[in-house]
């Protein structure tokens, strides 16, 4: 951890204190509605799991159907003071924010409302490029014009990192009419930007600074970790709480600062806008609960799991041509502080892939990888896991892995493409987007400018925005991610035959 990097300020969040952080009043209230068998003339049409598939009801618990409730019910959601309203204040608490929303379509709605709130000062936005591709989305949704700032990329490792203030200064400087800045922190791999220096960056031309902070909802629970980004003086700050925290897949809230730099009402509205008008109750819950067991024992668990992390970075080092991506790395470019609850691995030493290490671990051991490169592969651990035994059956499945490689005939190492420059903006995206277009094939597009978004998976970075001209060496990356056995985001042919293109 770098000396000069801000440490989180609290294990337990929030400064109303213990008593109050233990409560979880929409949880509870679900519960209680659930258990006096109400009589349900209301939606779903399962009616509390009387009306479900037997199957469903095996796989998914009796329970999960009985506390499968809408909205618009009086004394949960509805009402003055309703259990919803005090769980969100007491998310807002938790993480230091003057507001605090849940999203129930993940934080890809929080991307989407943040831009659509953006809109309403003007169209110019500074956004970092490896921002991931639902930011794209909500520019297109918005109707902004992006500027796009390159991330620090670090050219051993394969890998991009975060932006720097000086990056960020210099970007705002060449873009006319902006009216906010967006960024990552941390990355996928776990490098941590400079939140306070880029929050500066903006508040001194006026501007707020919005962090995808996806992967760092856990960063404000321990005194162990780099600070989080509302600590830091961040105005909108995404929190995807299922990542690392735990409450159930699509989940997550998006945080408003303590300052006023966005309009609290703006931002409600567009939360409204990008919302659906049938939440999932569970979602929810889940999220109240996991804003209790984070702000009351957060700072227990994350050092267990930190130190179950800790040592199994230290026997994945003994393997032969491992390495890991740590704190060492602190003080290069774009990387102010690191997320220690992240394993990533260099696997360069091995002579192979991350890409076909993690095939092997799959294939042997059943071991499933949160992302894979050329160079490195992460895997994540979360708040409250037994981080000791799952890192133990983690490093036995990586030995026997790099065992497996050493014994092949030849290692399918073979050279593989870098990300290329991204392509020259020549229409706003919502423009090329909605504008006329046509199919053709994926190899003949070349020079011409996409009207669709191309994010290679992982990590969900677009590498082609609608508005860009499409480059040979981006069409040769993308068809390569594929070979690799990637993924592209994006586009309507998801196999990449063909792509629609602007008609010009």
């Amino acid at each position: 951890m770098s000396g000069d990097a801000p440490q989180s300020a609290t294990g337990a969040g929030p400064a109303a204190g213990r008593t109050e952080q233990d409560q979880t009043p929409y949880l509870d209230a679900i519960v209680e509605y659930a258990g006096r068998r109400p009589g349900r003339f209301h939606v779903p049409g399962h009616k509390g799991g009387r009306g479900a598939d037997a199957a469903a009801i095996e796989a998914l618990g009796q329970a999960a159907f009985d506390r499968d409730i809408p909205a618009g019910i009086e004394g949960i959601d509805v009402g003055p003071d309703s259990p919803f309203q005090r769980a969100q204040r007491l998310a807002a608490s938790a993480w230091g924010a003057r507001r605090s929303w849940f999203l129930i379509n993940g934080a890809s709605q929080g991307n989407h409302a943040a831009c659509l709130a953006l809109r309403h000062d003007g169209r110019s936005v500074v956004v970092q490029r490896n921002a991931h591709s639902s930011t794209v989305d909500g520019i297109i949704l918005a109707g902004l014009e992006p500027t796009f700032v390159a991330p620090e990329l670090d050219a051993e490792l394969g890998v991009a990192h975060c932006l720097t203030p000086e990056s960020l200064a210099e970007a705002l400087d060449r873009a006319p009419d902006v009216v906010a800045a967006l960024t990552v922190s941390p990355t996928y791999f776990g490098a941590v930007a400079d939140i306070t220096g880029l929050s500066d960056v903006c508040h001194e031309r006026g501007l707020p600074l919005v962090v995808d902070e996806a992967w760092g909802a856990h960063l404000r629970f321990s005194p162990l970790l780099p600070a989080s980004a509302l600590e830091c003086g961040a105005d909108l700050v995404l929190s995807s709480v299922h990542k690392l925290l735990g409450s159930l897949t699509q989940s997550a809230i998006l945080h408003l600062g303590r300052g006023d730099a966005l309009d609290e009402d703006v931002v409600d509205r567009c939360v409204t806008l990008t919302e659906s008008t049938s939440p999932s109750a569970l979602f929810a819950a889940s999220l109240d609960a996991t804003r209790r067991y984070a702000a009351v024992n957060g700072t227990e668990l994350l050092a267990e799991t930190l130190a179950g992390v800790e040592r199994a970075r230290a026997e994945v080092q003994r393997i032969p041509g491992l390495d890991v991506l740590d704190e060492r790395l602190v003080g290069r470019p774009g990387v102010y502080a690191w997320d220690p609850l992240r394993l990533s691995i260099d696997v360069r030493a091995t002579g192979s892939t991350g890409t076909r290490l993690a095939s092997l671990i799959r294939e042997l051991d059943d071991i499933n990888l949160e992302l894979v490169s050329e160079n490195v592969v992460v895997a994540v651990f979360g708040m409250g896991e037994d981080a000791a035994l799952s890192a133990a059956r983690f490093v036995a499945a990586m030995r026997r892995a790099v065992e497996a490689l050493g014994a092949e005939a030849e290692l399918p190492k073979r050279p593989f493409t870098p990300p290329p420059p991204w392509g020259s903006l020549e229409a706003p995206p919502r423009e090329a987007f909605f504008g006329p277009q046509e199919v053709v094939p994926f190899d003949e597009a070349v020079g011409r400018v996409a009207a669709e978004s191309l994010a290679a998976y992982p990590p969900g970075i677009p590498n082609v925005l609608p508005g860009e001209r499409l480059t040979q060496e981006t069409v040769d990356y993308i068809r390569e991610v594929v070979e690799h056995g990637g993924w592209v985001r994006g586009a309507v042919d998801r196999s990449l035959r063909t792509i629609r293109v602007v008609n010009e």
